[in-house]
């Protein structure tokens, strides 16, 4: 608990009050209660109101309970030259490439330190020999095909080599839960019981920081299926209609919703593409054409089809409507990811009528 209050706090004051804190309840009469109230005159000490001993466990849960109210840790702020009408306010001047790359490089270096690449990239220790050679250029090479990516050298990367790095680590890091430290020739720290899921989570998180700052237009996917891996930024709330658009109670729906996201979002994603997913999320709707005909006006329901079926999206013959603009592709996908998130409500609805809908 201690560590991971480390981790998670600029400040050791939270590690301090946990020390301070009782590691169980103390009895409510016993002597052993440090947060019990002075007894009122005359009264036994079996009558003697108490206050209830916040132990380690509590202050760790309360501090999961108030995680959406702590503030982060941000840069300070702007000194005087900033500040001036006639000053360059650096804080606001986006990343270059260069310092965004080198950035990302000090990342995996606090991470390394910190165990998150133990599981795949062991260090060495005196006492336990091994006979495996830990080659971390060649497993690098292996996933992502580049030779001598190890150690990092970012001045000899282009973007491509630099997504790739990112995506390569997201699926290399992993949290240590246990560390054991061995002061025997200075070997350090020792790591075991690695959790995949909060170090990528902790990853994405510290990568799209660099990668915002670096006014890059990409994001590492926290969900979907192109999860870890960098998609094109949505500006809005159509992030949060992606993210509920994947909660679809619908098995089938959820799989075809997932696969049209990652479809349309991809880096590299072409006009077919965003086609594939729009006739992706058609079948999705014509699944539940009913549905949307006893919800929504038939003309409503009828046009949904119509673009799909007349604006060579779902055919190619000489009767297709083609010379379009392919910005509209854009709007076509956002209106069935819709249409599709709001028939998972009506389809909710219908299964638990008493659920209020959002």
């Amino acid at each position: 608990m201690e560590w991971l209050l480390e981790e998670a706090f600029t400040s050791s004051t939270p590690i301090e009050d946990s020390k301070a804190a009782p590691t169980r309840a103390a009895d409510p009469f016993g002597d052993d209660d440090p947060w019990a109230t002075a007894s009122p005159a005359g009264s036994t000490k079996a009558s003697r109101p108490t206050q209830p001993a916040v132990t380690q466990s509590d202050f760790l849960s309360e501090l999961i309970k108030r995680a959406d109210v702590l503030r982060e840790a941000t840069a300070p702020r702007p000194y005087w030259p900033e500040r001036t009408p006639t000053g360059i306010n650096a804080s606001r001047q986006p990343l270059s490439r260069e310092k965004a790359k080198r950035r990302f490089v000090s990342l995996i270096a606090e991470l390394t330190r910190n165990g998150y690449l133990e599981r795949v990239f062991p260090g060495e220790c005196v006492d336990v020999p091994t006979d495996v050679d830990v080659d971390e250029s060649a497993k690098l090479q292996e996933m992502l095909g580049i030779p001598d990516l190890w150690p990092l050298q970012p001045a000899q990367w282009d973007d491509d080599v630099f997504y790739g790095v990112i995506e390569v680590f997201h699926d290399l890091v992993a949290r240590p839960r246990e560390r054991r430290w061995h002061n025997w020739n200075n070997c350090g720290w020792h790591y075991s019981g690695f959790a995949v899921t909060p170090a990528r989570a902790l990853y994405r998180r510290r990568v799209n920081k660099i990668l915002a700052d670096a006014h890059i237009a990409l994001r590492l996917a926290g969900e979907g299926e192109d999860a870890g891996r960098l998609v094109h930024m949505v500006h809005d709330d159509r992030r949060v209609l992606v993210e509920q658009a994947l909660r679809s109670p619908d098995p089938k729906a959820a799989d075809q919703v997932r696969h049209a996201i990652a479809l349309f979002r991809g880096r590299t994603a072409t006009d077919q593409d965003k086609r594939s997913a729009i006739v992706t999320l058609a079948h999705v709707l014509e699944r539940r054409r009913t549905l949307l005909k006893a919800e929504l006006l038939r003309r409503d329901e009828g046009a949904l089809f119509h673009i799909a079926n007349e604006f060579a999206i779902r055919h190619e013959n000489e009767q297709q409507k083609a010379d379009y603009d392919p910005v509209f592709l854009d709007w076509i996908f956002w209106w069935y990811l819709a249409t599709v998130e709001l028939t998972d409500r009506l389809l909710t609805r219908e299964t638990c009528p008493n659920l209020s809908m959002i």
